[in-house]
């Protein structure tokens, strides 16, 4: 009976522990809000970024312009230490604006709007004209072979889906046509490639994009551009009517050497754990249409913001947090590559790493990828983020960036925004500081410091030792 009455006393004293340290977490937490709701920064540094900045695509003025403004931001939250991890990366120029025009043999010609993929090589200066042959994915090109698709123009319409629910799900459904379409359209002989934009939205703004020729050879590549969904249908429609209409367009992009950039790189030390890191970031780059606020200006600023929230809610971490605005996440992930190559050789020892690039839409929750254990571990914590309307914590991929750190025992995790409109101004002229909410920003920010907070909190190394107990 003494033994039982112990053990009583013991689960007792336990709940009751547990009942103090969810109620101090939740305080936690709601003090992370309340400066983000209350005291926020990341929409004013959003607003530099995006209407005194713009456009950030890797090697270009405004690219550096953004290093130099975001450390000097970031000195400003008196952090441990402030520093920029240099970075080659990929240098590609969009030049004078594209042009193009459909025309039906002796009819009027009917100018479209389109935008030069990224990294695609130009048209000849007098630009391209050719008949049009219309797919529906890389897939068609067989079906139809060289001897139909020699010397014509590739255009694959395959839209995004609109049944599924998940919007990056439909991106992925069909961003190979964007990005390998030329490489393959290459190999039946085509002139060029037309890629239906990626977006839900019938509308004016083509979306430009990351392409790859691949191993084609230099003088057999071929030039890519985006059309806007509106002007998609209609040339759909008109080759209803017409298989032998011609299209028009002219590219002046080029692209040169690598150029050196930077990854920019903050922290608070850690004052129990140095040595095991914290990670949350964004890139700093973004494609030069626009100007990069949702995609990925919210991400750079929220994760800005994890680090001042900290600091300023009292919060002194365990271990070291780090903030890491990636350079060339868009056409090259080479500051992604670099920070992970640089950790590795550093033996840095990486516990957890978060991502925000999906926009800064009203914030849903996270999606995870870690051990059946860790996984668990973070499910526990779902309790306290319902409050805030918190409630999406699923397994799945957490950020382009972050990836190269993935070793096995490194969590890593991405913010999942509401994604409805997010493809709306995905690397459009759209993507634009007047489209990102205030108050949808702070949340995320608020967000993504609270799960850093339990993580540094709690780590992962004690969940073996939490199993043993409960046998």
């Amino acid at each position: 009976m003494k033994k039982i009455a112990a053990l009583l006393i013991i689960l007792v004293s336990l709940n009751a522990s547990a009942q103090s340290t969810s109620q101090q977490d939740s305080l936690a937490l709601r003090k992370l809000y309340d400066v983000a709701l209350l005291h926020g920064q990341s929409y004013a540094w959003l607003d530099h970024l995006s209407n005194n900045i713009g456009g950030r695509l890797s090697g270009s003025v405004s690219a550096q312009q953004a290093v130099e403004y975001t450390k000097s931001e970031m000195e400003k939250l008196g952090l441990d230490r402030v520093w920029l991890q240099p970075v080659m990366v990929p240098k590609w120029t969009r030049g004078t604006p594209e042009y193009a025009y459909v025309q039906s043999q002796g009819g009027p010609s009917t100018t479209v709007n389109i935008l030069a993929l990224g990294g695609s090589v130009a048209t000849p200066d007098t630009g391209l004209r050719a008949n049009v042959i219309e797919v529906q994915g890389i897939e068609d090109l067989a079906r139809y072979g060289r001897e139909q698709i020699e010397g014509k123009i590739v255009f694959y319409n395959r839209p995004m889906r609109a049944d599924l629910i998940h919007t990056f799900e439909a991106y992925g459904g069909c961003v190979d046509q964007r990005y390998s379409g030329a490489a393959e359209a290459a190999k039946y002989g085509a002139a060029g490639v037309i890629v239906r934009s990626l977006s839900h939205k019938i509308d004016d703004y083509p979306h430009t994009g990351s392409m790859s020729y691949g191993d084609v050879p230099n003088n057999e590549r071929i030039p890519a551009a985006a059309i806007s969904t509106k002007d998609a249908e209609y040339l759909s429609s008109m080759l209803k009517l017409n298989k032998d209409l011609e299209f028009y367009y002219k590219m002046n992009c080029r692209n040169y050497e690598d150029v050196e950039s930077y990854n920019v790189i903050g922290e608070i030390k850690g004052s129990e754990r140095p040595d095991e890191y914290i990670i949350v970031g964004g890139h700093l780059d973004s494609w030069d249409v626009g100007d990069g606020a949702h995609d990925d200006g919210a991400g750079v600023v929220q994760s800005m913001e994890v680090l001042r929230l900290l600091k300023e809610s009292g919060i002194k971490p365990k271990r070291t947090i780090r903030v890491v605005l990636f350079m060339n996440e868009e056409n090259g992930l080479r500051g992604g590559n670099k920070y992970a190559e640089v950790a590795k050789k550093n033996k840095e020892n990486h516990i957890f790493a978060l991502e925000s690039d999906s926009g800064g839409f009203t914030p849903r929750g996270f999606s995870i990828e870690a051990r059946d254990s860790q996984y668990e571990k973070i499910q526990g914590w779902k309790p306290l983020f319902e409050p805030y309307l918190i409630h999406y914590f699923a397994r799945g991929g957490s950020g382009a960036d972050i990836g190269p750190l993935k070793n096995g025992s490194t969590v890593l995790a991405g913010l999942r925004p509401d994604s409805q409109r997010y493809f709306d101004h995905h690397h459009a002229a759209t993507d634009t500081f007047d489209a990102v909410n205030k108050r949808e920003l702070e949340l995320g920010a608020a967000t993504m410091a609270s799960l850093v907070y339990l993580v540094d909190k709690y780590g992962f190394d004690d969940i073996e030792n939490e199993s043993e107990i409960l046998k």
